[in-house]
Order: structure tokens, then sequence, then C-alpha cells
């Protein structure tokens, strides 16, 4: 067999290997629900990754090994670093962001308001499920590009890591410096009106029992007072902002409904205040424009060189 022949060959087994590997993720997401757990996400990184090497070069796959563990170092720095954020003793702020949306509104405290008008206990409506929906995708788009990316373009996926990692870390710092209750839990301990967290009512609506089992998993490991900024606001700004950066401005102006559509879920659900969004997108801003700069900054200093 010729090399060309043999490199054809190869092509083939990836491609079919890469089909094989998504139809086995979707299966999984399916029955098992959304992975969310950091090792599961990882492992099947490890998988996509392990597949879009075959037929790479011994330089290419080695690569991509360590791109991979520059993942793991991510995720696990994160973890633990979100995981101890309320472990410094600093008191829990439960009214600072509920005073600070009021103020932004003029008086009108957003989050039990949009429950007393869109929340109906005994009926699960329209805007329930595509709310419960638009949450999960927090799960799903941020963190895409971490592996599809790397498969297709190694230079914007270092790109969009730097952003990606930037938005984390920064959030962490705010989670240590901050620790804020989320509205939910400002009102179970009497500091606002009664509110529910609602958040996977809308998926057993539709039949996806397992992504409400992934709900409550992540709700049993997750730091509560990490609320201050919005990670979900934050990265779906991030995702709205990456994936139309080349893009007309009306196309990018529309994208703006994802991070809109996403901060009312998390006001409405009870997950966030309005003032954590903001501070989610202004984490996003943050992290695109000092990603810029190095970017900026690393070009001149090659074009110097060269």
């Amino acid at each position: 067999m010729t090399a060309t022949a043999a490199t054809s060959t190869l092509d083939t087994v990836r491609r079919v290997a890469v089909g094989a590997y998504v139809s086995t993720f979707l299966w999984s997401v399916f029955t098992f629900g959304i992975p969310i757990d950091r090792l599961v996400v990882l492992a099947w990184m490890a998988g996509g990754f392990a597949v879009a090497s075959i037929g790479r070069t011994k330089t290419e796959t080695t690569q991509m090994v360590r791109d991979w563990l520059v993942l793991v170092a991510i995720y696990m720095a994160y973890d633990y670093s979100r995981g101890t954020a309320d472990q410094w003793g600093i008191a829990v702020n439960y009214t600072g962001p509920r005073d600070l949306d009021s103020f932004l509104l003029f008086g009108r405290e957003p989050v039990s308001g949009m429950q007393r008008r869109f929340y109906e206990p005994g009926d699960v409506r329209w805007w329930d499920v595509s709310g419960s929906i638009i949450y999960m995708t927090h799960f799903v788009f941020p963190v895409l590009p971490l592996a599809v990316l790397r498969v297709r373009n190694r230079v914007d996926w270092v790109r969009y890591v730097r952003r990606f990692s930037v938005t984390l870390f920064a959030a962490v710092v705010c989670f240590i410096v901050y620790p804020a209750a989320p509205p939910w839990m400002a009102s179970r301990d009497g500091y606002l009106p009664p509110i529910d967290r609602i958040t996977g009512r809308g998926w057993q609506e539709v039949g996806l029992d397992t992504v409400n089992r992934t709900f409550d998993r992540g709700v049993a490991v997750l730091n509560p007072v990490a609320a201050m900024p919005s990670l979900h606001a934050g990265l779906s700004m991030l995702v709205a902002l990456w994936f139309t950066r080349n893009s007309p401005t009306w196309v990018r102006v529309v994208a703006m409904l994802y991070p809109l559509s996403m901060a009312a879920t998390l006001v409405y659900f009870g997950e966030h205040y309005v003032v954590d969004c903001l501070a989610g997108w202004a984490v996003v801003g943050f992290a695109m424009w000092a990603s810029r700069r190095w970017e900026t900054r690393s070009d001149a200093e090659i074009g110097h060189v060269v």
C-alpha cells in the first residue's frame, strides 16, 4: 500500500471513529444526562482527542496529549479554588446584591417579582421549559469549543482557552473576596420574600428526567455562595462574543439574545440577582480585553524578532 493510500485509509478510519464517538456521546446524554462532573467531562474530552489523533503524526499526537493535560490543570485548579472559596472565614453577603438590584431597578426587587408574575406552582408553562433548557446549555456551549476547536484549529483553541480560563479564575477571586448568597438562599434565611428554586421544573415536563438528575447531582457538590459573579451569565456572553467575533454587526446584536435570555432565566429561577449577571458579563469583558492585550503584545514581539 502506498503512503497516499495508507493516509487515505487512516483518514477514513478517523472519520468513522469520530462519528461513532459522537453517536456514543449523544446516547450517553439521553440515557444518563449531560455530564457536569469535571472528571467525566475531561474523560469525554480525552476520548474525543484520542479518536481525533488517529492517523496523526507522533508530534501532533504528543501535542494533543499536552493540550488535554492543560485542560485537566485548568479544571482541577478551578474546582479546588472554587471549592475552598467559602472557607476563608469571610462572612457571606445576604443583603448587598439584593440592595444593589433594588437600586438599579428603582426600588424594585426583581426575583420575587418575576416569580409572582410568572410562576404557577401547579402549572409548568412554556417559559419554564424554555428556561430550563437555556440554563442547561451552560454545561454544553462553553465546553464544546474546548474539544471541537482543538481538533479543527489549534490557534483558535488556544485563544478560546485563554479567555475561558481567565474568566474562571477572575470569577474565583470574586468568590473568595465576596461570598454571596443567591436569592433562593437569601429567601430561605429571611432576607427576601418567599422564593422557590425552580430551575429543574421544565425538564420533567418534556420527559428529560436524566437532565433533572444531572442538576440534582450538581447542586449537591457546588459551593452555594459562589454566586457573584454568575458564570452562567458570563460564559453565555463569552460564547455569544466568541462565535460571532467575525460576523456582521447585526449578527452580533442578535447573538446577545442568548446571554440576555440566560440572565432572565437565572433571575426568574431564583439562582442569581441581576447584579450577579452584570458582574459575570464584566468578568468576561475583562477576560476578552486582557487576552487581546496579551495576544497583541505577543504578536508584536514575534514580529520584532522576525
